[in-house]
C-alpha cells in the first residue's frame, strides 16, 4: 500500500435494488452470514494449497465502462460488483521540511460504484468528509459492505462506514486517529479489522450488537494498534475467510538503487487475526498489459467447483476487470 500510494497518481445513476436473495448469494465463496459464521469456507483450504507455480488462466476481460479512477477494494454481491475508489482532484505535495505530516491532504472525492457483469456502471455513493475522502480495501460480510476512507497520507484520520449494497446507503460508524487503508468484518466474532497506510499496523475494533459503534473507536490509536511482523507485500484489499482468517492482497517493490527501475511483485497472505501472522504466503505471477501486478489494486476471489475464480482491477482511470481461473 505504501508503494502504491507513495506515488501520487504516476500512471495516474443511482443504484436499482438488489434482490435479498442476491445480497445474500456472494459471502467468500456465496455463502451467507449466517453460514459463513458456521460453515468452513471453502475458498481457504482452496487458497492454501496455491504455489508460486499454480497456473492462472484469464478467461474473460471486462472493460469498465466508467472513469474508474484509483481503485482500492472490490465485492462481488450476486451478479453486481462493488468499487472502491478515489478521485484525485488535487494531488497531495511533499511537505518540507515535514510537520506532523509529511505531505499535504491534496483534495478528492470517495466513491463506491456499483457495476455489473457487462461493466455498465450502476450507482456511485460518495463516501467522506471534507480532508477525508481517499476510500480503501472493502470486504462484503454477507449483508453489508464495509469501508474506510481515510485523509491521502500515513499518519492522519479515517472514518468507517457500513454500506447496504441493496440500497447504496452508507451508515458512519465513527472516526479514528490514524489512517485506515483497509476493512472487513470478522462474522465469528463481530469485530473489525482494519490495516494502516503500508498496512504496517493492524487494529481490531469490538462492534456493539447493532453494529453500529464500537469503544475501541475511544481507544488512542498507539494503544490499540499491533505491529504487521510480514513485510513480503504491503496490503491494498482484503477479504474475511472465517475463522479468524483474513486475506490480504497487494504487492510490493525492489529496486537495484534508488534511481533505477523497480520491479513490482504482486500477491497474497492469509493472516492469522489473532496472532497476527501469515499462514500461507504465495506470490500472484499475473500482469496486465500496463505491467501493473494483477494485485496492485482491488480484488475479490471466489470458490469454484474446479478450484478459484479471481478478479481483479489493476489499472487508474481507464481500467479493465480481469477474471482468472485457477484449479486446485
Amino acid at each position: 500500500m505504501a508503494h502504491r500510494r507513495d506515488f501520487f497518481r504516476v500512471s495516474l445513476a443511482t443504484t436499482a435494488a438488489v434482490g435479498l436473495s442476491q445480497v445474500l448469494s456472494a459471502c467468500g465463496d456465496g455463502m451467507s452470514e449466517a453460514n459463513a459464521a458456521t460453515a468452513p469456507n471453502p475458498l481457504t483450504a482452496k487458497l492454501k494449497r496455491l504455489t508460486s507455480d499454480s497456473v492462472w488462466t484469464l478467461s474473460r476481460e471486462t472493460k469498465l465502462n466508467f472513469m474508474a479512477y484509483h481503485p482500492q477494494g472490490l465485492c462481488r454481491v450476486g451478479d453486481a460488483f462493488y468499487l472502491s475508489t478515489v478521485e484525485i482532484t488535487t494531488a497531495p505535495t511533499r511537505l518540507d521540511p515535514p510537520t506532523e505530516y509529511d505531505r499535504t491532504t491534496g483534495a478528492g472525492r470517495g466513491h463506491v460504484l456499483k457495476f455489473d457483469m457487462n461493466g455498465n456502471q450502476q450507482g456511485d455513493l460518495i463516501v467522506g468528509e471534507g480532508t477525508v475522502y481517499h476510500p480503501g480495501g472493502m470486504d462484503f460480510d454477507g449483508a453489508n459492505l464495509w469501508v474506510p476512507a481515510a485523509e491521502y497520507r500515513p499518519n492522519s484520520q479515517a472514518i468507517l462506514y457500513k454500506v447496504d449494497p441493496a440500497q447504496l446507503k452508507a451508515t458512519k460508524l465513527f472516526t479514528y486517529r490514524d489512517h485506515i487503508g483497509g476493512l472487513s468484518r470478522n462474522t465469528d466474532r463481530n469485530t473489525l479489522h482494519a490495516v494502516s497506510w503500508g498496512s504496517r499496523r493492524f487494529y481490531r475494533f469490538a462492534l456493539d450488537t447493532a453494529q453500529a459503534a464500537s469503544s475501541d473507536a475511544a481507544v488512542p490509536p498507539a494503544d490499540l494498534r499491533k505491529l504487521n511482523h510480514a513485510f513480503y507485500i504491503d496490503y491494498q484489499d482484503n477479504q474475511y475467510l472465517g475463522d479468524d482468517e483474513m486475506l490480504y492482497t497487494g504487492l510490493t517493490s525492489f529496486a537495484a538503487t534508488p534511481n533505477s527501475n523497480a520491479f513490482a511483485l504482486g500477491g497474497f497472505e492469509i493472516v492469522n487475526l489473532e496472532t497476527g501472522l501469515p499462514t500461507h504466503q504465495v506470490p500472484i505471477k499475473l500482469y496486465a498489459p500496463s505491467r501493473r501486478p494483477m494485485t496492485t489494486n482491488a480484488t475479490w476471489f471466489e470458490a469454484t467447483a474446479t478450484g478459484i475464480r479471481a478478479y481483479f482491477v489493476p489499472d487508474d482511470d481507464t481500467a479493465s476487470m480481469y477474471v482468472y481461473d485457477v484449479v486446485v
